[in-house]
């Protein structure tokens, strides 16, 4: 992902580009086959103070700024429930992907390995049913994942960890229902892990 980075200092040409442009469209005649030009005067406006302003750029981790492709093996479950390593771990690399600040590659082809422990999951009562206040009608799921990014020498270099949450309406089937709601967690979980490797935060 980027985002806006640092202030650059002015680029004397580019002003000087955008001001001759400017002038030029001042200077001429008011025809309506020219009207075009005084609506893209703002344009040029915006374009001169962009040039003094701010640039496209990677905004990673100081620890990750060199890292371009990243291995995401599939984390590591500490936890009771099935398969939730790799639900969680399919949502990280589809989320590294769409944020596109890393390469999801191979750990033979990779600069750093990403790996991840799935610590806690719990499940507790975010609403009751109103007939009855001891049945749950809506859950409240929490995920934590701990974890560290390692260098091609398998040294860490960075290490954090984030968390994940999702409430979700328990339908008859609750099994389908609580299925769905570590889905919505663990993609919760995703947006933080791939923010804060991505953007630093």
């Amino acid at each position: 992902m980027t985002k806006l980075g640092t202030a650059l200092p002015p680029s004397p040409d580019c002003h000087r580009l955008i001001l001759a442009s400017f002038s030029q469209a001042l200077l001429s005649p008011i025809h309506p086959s020219s009207m075009k030009k005084f609506l893209c005067l703002p344009v040029l406006i915006l374009a001169l103070t962009g040039c003094s302003g701010y640039q496209l750029g990677s905004s990673k981790p100081s620890q990750l700024a060199g890292i371009q492709k990243l291995a995401v093996p599939t984390f590591k479950n500490d936890t009771l429930e099935p398969r939730l390593e790799v639900l969680a771990t399919n949502a990280l690399i589809k989320k590294i992907q769409m944020d596109g600040a890393y390469q999801i590659v191979p750990v033979s082809e990779a600069d750093a390995v990403l790996r991840g422990t799935i610590t806690t999951i719990e499940r507790s009562q975010f609403r009751s049913a109103r007939s009855n206040t001891l049945r749950t009608s809506e859950l409240l799921m929490r995920l934590q994942v701990n974890y560290t990014i390692e260098d091609s020498a398998g040294l860490p270099v960075y290490a954090g960890s984030a968390r994940g949450q999702s409430n979700i309406v328990l339908d008859p089937n609750v099994q389908l229902s609580e299925r769905q709601g570590l889905a919505d967690a663990a993609e919760n979980l995703s947006t933080s892990m791939a923010s804060q490797i991505s953007e630093g935060w």
